[in-house]
């Protein structure tokens, strides 16, 4: 009989070894994650919660956070309604075309945002493609708010799609078969039966759908214009102080970016603990 090899397991290793591991990646995660956010919180409070608070409610800080939250509340809804249509096609039926769409909806992912928003200039701007078709009936899109919701748009295409289209594949369609064979419509088959199954996919894509939106820069940068209180979102607002030197205002409204993303991971754990 032939001896068998046995690989040692991956706890075998010496207590030290593994607090080295444990030490290095703490670490890191201190010197990469930890102390920025430390910082951030810190530079926006070193003037006083006056001007911590001042910095909020200033007009072009207010209209940015109105337009932040103006381009969220149109691009989620858009990328549910979206990702729904199309995880739905993709994962119960057969058609020609499906590889390409689903290339297609990895598109974004791997598209540079300055390079998106940049396509969308080239389009649609006043020298673009279609710039003086619509030119010529008064239509403005870059420059304008209704260029950063496309350009959002584009790159939080993926979040909704790719959370469902695993998950409707998992879970198969039995159930949907069983509605249909006992006389529910298509309506009452996928209100009824395929919505509850998918509601916790659908509520941790629209966080990450929302965070990304809100959270923004490369594509809207480009698609904006900068038009301070118009057209600047609350990143391009950051980076507006950052340039004027006025680090306390700009760490102050970073912060609010800062506690989306804590906000942000508490909701996915919340929810990938529901949906498991």
């Amino acid at each position: 009989m032939r001896n068998e090899v046995r690989l040692p397991p991956s706890t075998s290793e010496s207590a030290i070894v593994r607090r080295l591991l444990i030490g290095a990646a703490l670490l890191f995660l201190t010197l990469t994650l930890f102390v920025p956010l430390v910082a951030v919180f810190v530079e926006a409070l070193r003037k006083g919660i006056g001007v911590y608070a001042g910095a909020l409610i200033e007009p072009d800080a207010r209209a940015a956070i109105r337009l932040t939250l103006l381009v969220a509340g149109i691009v989620v809804p858009l990328n549910l309604i979206f990702g729904v249509a199309a995880a739905w096609a993709i994962a119960r039926f057969e058609f020609a075309g499906k590889s390409a769409l689903i290339t297609l909806i990895d598109l974004p992912l791997s598209v540079s945002p300055v390079v998106s928003g940049l396509s969308f200039v080239l389009l649609l701007g006043l020298q673009g493609l279609f710039g003086p078709w619509l030119a010529d009936r008064d239509v403005k899109i870059i420059f304008a708010v209704p260029g950063i919701v496309l350009a959002t748009i584009f790159v939080t295409l993926p979040f909704v799609a790719r959370e469902l289209i695993p998950l409707l594949q998992a879970q198969g369609s039995e159930e949907e078969e069983a509605a249909l064979t006992l006389g529910a419509s298509g309506w009452q088959m996928f209100l009824r039966v395929s919505l509850p199954k998918m509601r916790w996919g659908l509520v941790y894509g629209a966080v990450l759908c929302g965070a990304r939106a809100m959270g923004e820069f490369g594509a809207v940068s480009v698609v904006s214009g900068h038009i301070r209180g118009v057209t600047t979102t609350i990143p391009l607002h950051v980076e507006i102080l950052y340039n004027e030197y006025r680090f306390a205002a700009c760490f102050a409204v970073a912060s609010l970016l800062t506690l989306l993303a804590l906000v942000t991971l508490v909701v996915k754990k919340v929810v990938g603990h529901r949906a498991g």
